[in-house]
Formats: C-alpha cells, sequence, structure tokens
C-alpha cells in the first residue's frame, strides 16, 4: 500500500509537513482571485459567433437556395455548384468544351497567379528593406523611426493610393511625361495603365508593406551574439545569412505572405480601378453577381474563393512550421 506524503514547506529549522487544511485553503484563495477562464473566453467566443460564424453559416445557407433574383426563393439545390465546376460541354467528347474548365475556375487560377506574382514581388523588394532596418541600422530610434516611415502608406485610405497610380501611369501621367524627357520613348505608351503591368505594379505598392513589418520583427528578435559567434568561427557574410538570418526570418516571411496571400485573393477594387474592369478575379465576379441580387451563385463563389484561401494558407503553414520556428 503506497503512502501518502503530505506536502512540506521550508522553514527556519528544516522541512517541516504542511496541514491538508492549509493547502486546501491556499488553493481556494487563489481560485478567487479572479473570474473563472470561462468568462474572460466569453466575449471572444460571443464576437466570434456573431461576426464569423454566423455570417460564415449563411452563405453557406444561401449557396442551396433557389435564388436567381431580388427575392430569395427558399429551397435545397446543387445547381449553382454544377453550374461552377461544369460547362456545357463538359462530358461529350465530341464537343470542343469536353474536360475544359469552367470560366470560374479559370478565373480562380487566375487570381491565384496574380496573387503568386504580388508575393514574390514583395518578398524580393519587401525582405531587403527589413533587413536593412533590422540589421544594418544601429539606433533604436532611427530603426523605428525609419520603420513608421514604411508605414505611412497605411495612414490613407486603401482606395485612395488606389486611384493615386491613373494620374501615375496614364498617357499623360507622370511616368509618361518622364519617359518623354529622357528621350526613351516619342510618344506615350498606353501599356502602363488598365493593364495588367500597371494591376501588379498597383498591388505591390499597396502591399509590400505587409511583407515588411513581419519580416522586420523576426529579424529584429535574432541575438547578436548568434551572429557574432558565427563570424568568429570564420562564416563568411554570406553563410551568416543562408545558415542563421534566414532560417530564423522564416517566420516573419510565412506570415507576411499569408496576410498578402489573403488579402490580395479576395481583391477587387485595385481589378476595377487600375486595371479598368478589363480582367476577372474572383473578387469581381462574387461583387457582379452580387450586383444583380444572384446571392446564391455569389454564395458558392464566395465558398470556393475561402476554399482557395484555406488550401493556400495551409501549403504556407506546410513549408514553414510556425509553431516550431517561433
Amino acid at each position: 500500500m503506497q503512502r501518502t506524503v503530505p506536502p512540506h514547506r521550508t522553514g527556519l529549522i528544516g522541512s517541516q509537513p504542511i496541514a491538508p487544511e492549509f493547502v486546501a485553503e491556499k488553493a481556494t484563495s487563489r481560485r478567487e482571485l479572479g473570474p473563472s477562464p470561462g468568462w474572460l473566453v466569453a466575449p471572444s467566443a460571443l464576437w466570434l459567433v456573431v461576426f464569423l460564424v454566423i455570417p460564415l453559416a449563411s452563405i453557406i445557407i444561401f449557396s442551396f437556395w433557389q435564388s436567381t433574383g431580388p427575392e430569395p426563393e427558399r429551397g435545397f439545390t446543387l445547381k449553382f455548384y454544377l453550374d461552377y465546376f461544369q460547362t456545357e460541354g463538359f462530358f461529350d467528347p465530341s464537343s470542343n468544351r469536353f474536360l475544359n474548365l469552367s470560366i470560374f475556375i479559370r478565373t480562380l487560377g487566375t487570381t491565384f497567379r496574380f496573387t503568386l506574382e504580388v508575393m514574390a514581388f514583395c518578398l524580393i523588394l519587401g525582405y531587403p528593406i527589413a533587413y536593412f532596418l533590422a540589421m544594418q541600422v544601429a539606433s533604436f530610434k532611427w530603426k523605428m523611426s525609419l520603420f513608421l516611415v514604411c508605414m505611412v502608406p497605411f495612414w490613407t485610405s486603401y482606395l485612395i493610393r488606389a486611384v493615386a497610380w491613373i494620374p501615375m501611369l496614364g498617357r499623360r501621367g507622370l511616368l509618361n511625361n518622364f519617359l518623354l524627357t529622357l528621350g526613351i520613348v516619342d510618344q506615350p505608351v498606353s501599356f502602363l495603365l488598365y493593364s495588367e503591368f500597371g494591376y501588379t505594379m498597383a498591388l505591390v505598392q499597396l502591399y509590400v508593406v505587409l511583407s515588411v513589418g513581419p519580416i522586420f520583427f523576426s529579424l529584429a528578435k535574432i541575438d547578436g551574439s548568434i551572429l557574432e559567434a558565427a563570424r568568429d568561427m570564420g562564416a563568411s557574410p554570406f553563410q551568416v545569412f543562408r545558415e542563421i538570418i534566414f532560417p530564423l526570418s522564416l517566420p516573419g516571411v510565412a506570415i507576411g505572405m499569408i496576410f498578402i496571400f489573403v488579402l490580395i485573393m479576395g481583391e477587387f477594387a485595385t481589378a476595377v480601378v487600375v486595371y479598368g474592369g478589363k480582367t476577372a478575379t474572383a473578387g469581381t465576379v462574387i461583387l457582379n453577381y452580387y450586383a444583380i441580387a444572384n446571392y446564391s451563385f455569389a454564395a458558392v463563389n464566395s465558398l470556393m474563393l475561402m476554399a482557395a484561401m484555406m488550401i493556400g494558407v495551409i501549403v504556407i503553414l506546410k513549408l514553414v512550421n510556425l509553431r516550431k520556428e517561433l
């Protein structure tokens, strides 16, 4: 029979057992110091239920309704899901559309391609900026001052920043005048605005700051003594960056890419303003079907977009194990 050893406390003359009543009283007093965990979690849980769970459940329900106009018609149907995935003649071997993806899936693929391009450009531009601020600027005051300068674009409206590209890229815009002044072109070029070039450039400018912030904070957390030890052992600057700095900055890279990926996948305002509506993205498709009150098909497109976002985020998290790295 195992003997239960009472808890002990150390005094002036050695260790002495503590009475069980005192232990129970102390545990009770600790529980009475603050509210229970349930009350602490309740406000955030209520917020998530009201503003996330209920709207998401409503979108799922609307996607099955037989609605083709402003008046929703309740009733279960898979018609809009079939319209999203298949086209006429999809299963007909004699048709020229045999096994062709629907326009909506191709639009989602185009959105995904735009997103990957912008993520790559944001990483190429944002990483050196974050590296310079975190590693090259010695003064903490200057570090934070320059970092706040990078955050200045967030002080203005997103739509204003998108519209500001029109006078920059137009035929009589600043960039065309600059090219004419240098003699690079004889007449204004038209590929700058309402084009994939202008659209990509605008998205990079709008979202590059989202990559600078997380990468900057990941780099700023690196202990300088580790880098100094590597240099003392004969490591070259490139080896220090490859073996120490870059691996330790991967959590910031992953977080920044997740921010950019999620926001650009649902982007529609820049496509309308800077691209002039000449291309369709997943966001513009949802906007168009919502405008004509086809809420069921808009809900289907929203759910497919959300599924694509979840897959993309999971892939990024698989490439960089944030829990392990942090």
